[in-house]
């Protein structure tokens, strides 16, 4: 087990990580623009079209801090470095699910009792809010 250092550390290289992804696949955008359009004998693409380095520095900011924040939160659950890392690079949408849940057991996935099959809300959620079973995956109906 890592402790919470460490993990707050590896989740927040994942996060890292999956934002450097993201800027990639961005350069690789401006790289395909640019070769269609000297293919063309057009003028070349500026690469401020597809990167914006304040909004995306921010961005990537945010998403280290997100990602050391959930290795930290999750610092007992995890039993490696690989997993931390993993952690920090779900982080946005591994929070985002436990911030739906509408109980703490919901949360950690305890569905003890009932014979509801899994995802299935054994109460709806707050007012206005969806049950578990409305927000399983990213939209899809729960099996």
């Amino acid at each position: 087990m890592l402790t919470w250092i460490e993990a707050a550390a590896c989740g927040a290289g994942g996060g890292l990580i999956a934002e450097a992804v993201v800027t990639l696949g961005r350069l690789r955008e401006w790289q395909q623009a640019r070769h269609t359009a000297r293919a063309n004998a057009e003028a070349l693409p500026e690469v401020g079209r597809f990167v914006d380095p304040l909004a995306d520095s921010l961005a990537a900011l945010l998403r280290v801090a997100l990602g050391g924040a959930a290795g930290w939160l999750l610092h007992t659950e995890v039993t490696g470095m690989y997993a931390a890392v993993m952690v920090g690079a779900s982080a946005p949408a591994l929070l985002a699910q436990v911030g739906r849940a509408a109980t703490p057991a919901e949360a950690l996935g305890d569905r003890s009792g009932g014979d509801e099959p899994r995802g299935a809300a054994s109460e709806p959620g707050p007012a206005g809010s969806p049950g578990l079973s409305a927000v399983a995956g990213d939209g899809e109906a729960a099996s």
